[in-house]
């Protein structure tokens, strides 16, 4: 009894398959990991953003696209930015995606939004408090409606308000490439 007992173990041991097991904890440590840096994403003020991002003066295209979740513009125009950065990321083009969501629901909303929608662009969080002091700053045309997109390579700068499709947004990228 007592060998039948130590045969049944033996074979139960040998049945499991330790390498899913390990997939499945790095895949969840993975996404663990990604909720972390999310939930430690900055909130930058005008100044934040404009020095550790809009004033960018190195050999990259930068597209910067303003946006905010209860924008449907803009969320109807995100999934053609997320494609120019799939499309372009080895063109030493870095898609911005500079969010306008409010203080006070960027865990509630903003954080949960780009966790399903699986945005892979780089995301920016702006506390874009008192808009009448920074909106000419980014730009004189911008009249302050969103979506507006910004795109900059060195000292050129081509802007964009309102919404656009894949290739209109192609065709900017392009001019600067």
């Amino acid at each position: 009894m007592k060998n039948l007992f130590l045969l049944i173990i033996l074979f139960s041991m040998m049945a499991c398959q330790p390498s899913s097991t390990t997939t499945e904890v790095v895949k969840v440590a993975d996404q663990e990991a990604k909720k972390v840096s999310l939930a430690d994403m900055p909130t930058l003020t005008f100044d934040e953003l404009n020095e550790q991002w809009l004033q960018r003066n190195d050999d990259k295209v930068y597209v910067y696209n303003f946006w905010a979740t209860w924008c449907k513009p803009c969320v109807k125009e995100l999934p053609y930015f997320e494609q120019a950065h799939e499309n372009y990321k080895d063109k030493n083009v870095e898609m911005v995606l500079v969010s306008l969501d409010f203080p006070k629901q960027k865990t509630t909303k903003l954080i949960p939004f780009i966790e399903k929608e699986q945005l892979k662009s780089k995301v920016v969080h702006f506390d874009a408090k008192k808009p009448n002091q920074w909106i000419d700053k980014v730009n004189p045309a911008w009249s302050g409606s969103i979506p507006a997109t910004l795109i900059r390579y060195k000292d050129e700068v081509k802007f964009h308000e309102g919404t656009m499709n894949y290739e209109e947004l192609s065709q900017m990228i392009e001019a600067f490439l």
